[in-house]
């Protein structure tokens, strides 16, 4: 089995309380489903500081870790994530043994 990171990009913030809730449960529904892949919720990401080159600004705003047999399985279990239905992007990382 191989690693993944996650990362998610963009997406609409819950504009209530009530809404965030409902978010929530879509995003713990979500981990349940994927069940045993998931091998850190991760978390959101705060202000962040560069150091380097100037890059374009990603928006990334929060990860996951998984793992899956290949990246197409995990294409699939990202097929209903709540995070697309908020309009955001997943970009996925394999990782690589160092």
């Amino acid at each position: 089995m191989t690693k993944y990171v996650l990362l998610y990009q963009g997406g609409t913030m819950p504009q209530s309380p009530e809404e965030g809730e409902k978010t929530m449960a879509a995003w713990m529904a979500w981990f349940g489903k994927a069940g045993s892949a998931i091998l850190d919720m991760g978390n959101a990401f705060g202000p962040a500081t560069a150091v380097g080159a100037q890059l374009p600004d990603s928006g990334t705003n929060g990860y996951s870790t998984v793992e899956a047999a290949n990246v197409g399985a995990v294409t699939a279990l990202l097929a209903d994530h709540p995070h697309l239905a908020a309009g955001g992007r997943i970009e996925v990382h394999e990782t690589t043994a160092m």
